[in-house]
């Protein structure tokens, strides 16, 4: 499934997931635009596609706020070219119980996981039209599938970004852009290693698969929905769980 010829944007792409889909879509024959606020993270990211032969560039800054995805979307297009995918990975989690979750935790969390999404979509539709194609893969969470005790604002925000993919697929279904989004399980990140989520005992209990997944697995997911293959394929929740949520 070859992208060659095709310029891709992942946020969040200095670690952990964001790190195994760049390289993923690196070798599927992208340009990878590696965004981050982690520069250092960032540059690894970008040196590991180089070193493998591959072509790719690191953006440094906040992928919720406007002016930084504004310069980051102008330096994509001078050194790799229009941007004809994207993948909005980039968010935070967090853990609290439900009345003591603040106004601004709940600010932060919509601001980063469904705010940012929306913006960068914004961001580079342009150039999918111009091109008539695109691929827009959006993460969210399993969390918004079943609901998560201590989670109610990160359920609450993934539940947004599953709502935003289907409204944009309707919309830009007959532009050649489809829209989809991805909604791991447990899967082996920094990020939740360093949540006090008992990865290995949750997957256990939670997946008939009784282990947790690797970032490569989402990476595989999102190959395919970026794919020509995966043309007739928009508005689409494609599970990567281990079984934890079968619909």
């Amino acid at each position: 499934m070859s992208l060659s010829g095709k310029v891709a944007v992942v946020t969040g792409g200095a670690s952990g997931i964001g790190r195994a889909i760049c390289l993923q879509l690196a070798r599927d024959g992208a340009a990878v635009s590696v965004w981050d606020l982690n520069g250092e993270g960032a540059e690894e990211t970008v040196a590991m596609i180089t070193g493998a032969g591959g072509s790719a560039i690191a953006c440094v800054g906040d992928a919720a706020a406007a002016t930084a995805i504004s310069a980051s979307v102008a330096r994509t297009h001078a050194e790799l070219g229009p941007i004809t995918i994207l993948v909005n990975n980039a968010g935070i989690t967090g853990f609290c119980r439900f009345q003591e979750i603040t106004e601004d935790m709940m600010d932060r969390m919509m601001q980063i996981n469904i705010k940012g999404p929306f913006l960068c979509v914004q961001a580079v539709i342009p150039d999918m039209l111009a091109a008539g194609w695109g691929r827009v893969v959006n993460i969210s969470s399993s969390s918004a599938q079943t609901g998560a005790p201590m989670m109610a604002h990160y359920a609450a925000s993934k539940g947004g970004v599953i709502g935003l993919t289907k409204a944009l697929a309707r919309e830009y279904a007959d532009k050649g852009i489809t829209v989809n989004n991805i909604p791991p399980g447990f899967i082996d990140t920094p990020m939740l290693r360093a949540s006090p989520v008992d990865i290995e005992h949750q997957a256990a209990v939670n997946s008939p698969m009784k282990r947790a997944g690797q970032p490569e697995d989402i990476a595989a997911a999102c190959s395919y929905l970026v794919s020509e293959a995966a043309g007739y394929v928009t508005g689409h929740t494609l599970s990567v769980n281990g079984g934890r949520v079968m619909y």
